[in-house]
């Protein structure tokens, strides 16, 4: 697969203004689909789930799923937006394998939810509002698997798979109106705006808000215009990226795919372009359709969706608290300073914080094992902190394992390792690896007295006072008991043999 051309960041920046756009879709997690009653169930054998109406069977009719249209209004709410009282479905005329009706049934010129907008904060504090265009009620489409290509694409694969289980799943696509002004922060804007969405649908619990399910995709615009010019530059669409880190690295990229391309005195191609994350590239995918391609018309088997202002009270009464007030109680509730609660936020785990302070542990204490020890091996691992396995039960069993004197932190956190490589349970891996802390005096006072023996001067530095000295000492007999002693007891029975008071 051939990469294109690219400047550095840092020059296309100097030269060009970013116009970002996002179209956010998230997957309801309905009971059933938006107009069939089939089963909406994740992950089923393929083809299961479906019934007449998902197939696109002749004579037959849909039904609006009334759940569905509260979830996407409760969306709308969260997002600010005006809710119209009164709106219809439409047809989106387009021909897919994995759409069986040959259309989508979507809304087009009457959304439920229009003209909102949502406060981003980004990593150091800054915040950037977002207008929203809209969000409405569509369905999604089934999956095609592709069988013997690379990386699972369509370009050279023998042939494709098509389950039509997501066929008629309910979605509400979340559309941006152009976002200027965010310069060399676009990258990190579009990864804190699909961010805030995934976190306001799962707060809502609408949505199961699972990227790596799909649940939430996001399809980025990026165009590039240069200092100074207001026109609008022309837009590529990155499809269905659906990581956090993705949409920032596919901003990021075309950005400087642009930049290239318009620094070649070539025009940029309008049209939808593939995200490959082994090689954060994109590609090219088709010409992007207008409107007008798609012709649109009133979905005629479907009568409006009627929505009250009594009905949308009611369902603004049910809201939970937003997360940005989530986040304010949290932080004066743990106790976190301004700098250590947005490093929790941005490391992506101010939920396990919070789940694991419910199954026991202290804020600061959570906080330690997560930021401490999660996020790096996250790090180190190229994944978001959620996807290691990591439960909130295991912090909290660790840390009673270290504050019974059982194990020490250092051998807490070879625990965690042999828990992530499945070697079994903390009990399990401690008794495997013999990570028992060393806590019998006598042990321990032959290792001392070898580690006074070697460093007779630190001995009468301890003598003369200098209690911090002790530390060399007491690494002495970390190192020779391989880092199984009880650190506080060796530094006990140090001063209590050379008759100091500590």
């Amino acid at each position: 697969m051939s990469v294109d051309a690219t400047l550095s960041f840092e020059e296309a920046m100097e030269k060009y203004d970013p116009v970002l756009g996002f179209e956010v879709h998230v997957e309801l997690n309905t009971k059933t689909k938006m107009f069939s009653s089939a089963p909406n169930v994740f992950g089923d054998e393929p083809n299961t789930n479906v019934n007449e109406v998902d197939l696109g069977m002749p004579g037959v009719l849909p039904v609006v799923n009334k759940a569905a249209v509260e979830s996407s209004i409760k969306i709308g709410l969260a997002l600010n937006c005006k809710i119209a009282e009164y709106c219809r479905f439409a047809r989106k005329n387009y021909f897919y394998p994995d759409t069986p009706k040959n259309f989508q049934t979507s809304q087009y010129d009457e959304p439920i939810a229009y003209d909102g907008y949502l406060d981003i904060e980004l990593e150091d504090g800054t915040v950037f509002r977002v207008e929203i265009e809209r969000a409405h009620m569509e369905e999604d489409a089934g999956k095609l698997t592709h069988m013997g290509g690379a990386a699972g694409r369509i370009q050279g694969a023998d042939y494709s798979l098509v389950d039509y289980n997501r066929a008629g799943v309910p979605l509400v696509e979340i559309v941006t109106k152009p976002i200027e002004g965010a310069g060399s922060r676009a990258p990190e804007l579009a990864k804190a705006y699909v961010a805030a969405i995934r976190e306001i649908v799962k707060n809502l619990g609408v949505s199961d808000a699972r990227m790596e399910r799909g649940n939430v995709r996001c399809d980025a615009n990026v165009s590039l215009r240069p200092h100074g010019q207001e026109r609008f530059g022309i837009r590529s669409e990155t499809k269905n990226v659906n990581s956090l880190r993705a949409v920032e690295h596919a901003v990021r990229y075309e950005i400087q795919r642009h930049a290239a391309v318009l620094d070649s005195g070539q025009p940029v191609i309008q049209e939808t372009r593939h995200w490959h994350e082994d090689t954060r590239s994109t590609t090219s995918g088709r010409a992007k359709s207008d409107a007008d391609d798609y012709r649109y018309f009133p979905e005629p088997d479907l009568v409006p969706v009627v929505a009250s202002r009594e009905w949308v009270e009611e369902l603004r009464a049910t809201l939970p608290e937003p997360p940005a007030e989530r986040r304010k109680r949290l932080k004066e509730a743990w106790g976190y300073s301004d700098l250590e609660f947005r490093d929790v936020v941005n490391a992506g785990v101010m939920d396990s914080i919070e789940e694991t302070v419910a199954a026991g542990a202290t804020a600061d204490v959570a906080r330690k094992w997560w930021m401490g020890e999660v996020v790096g091996r996250a790090k180190t691992a190229d994944v978001e902190p959620a996807e290691l396995g990591v439960t909130p039960q295991l912090i909290v069993e660790l840390n009673k394992l270290v504050e019974g004197g059982r194990i020490n932190n250092k051998m807490a956190s070879q625990v965690l390792d042999g828990v992530l490589a499945g070697e079994g349970t903390p009990e399990e891996i401690i008794e495997k690896r013999g990570l028992a802390v060393v806590s019998d005096d006598g042990p321990l006072l032959e290792a001392i007295d070898a580690a006074l023996a070697a460093q007779p001067d630190v001995a009468e530095k301890i003598r003369g006072g200098k209690i911090q000295a002790i530390g060399a000492i007491v690494g002495g007999v970390m190192k020779a008991t391989r880092g199984q002693a009880d650190a506080g007891r060796v530094r006990e029975l140090i001063l209590q043999k050379l008759g100091v008071e500590g």
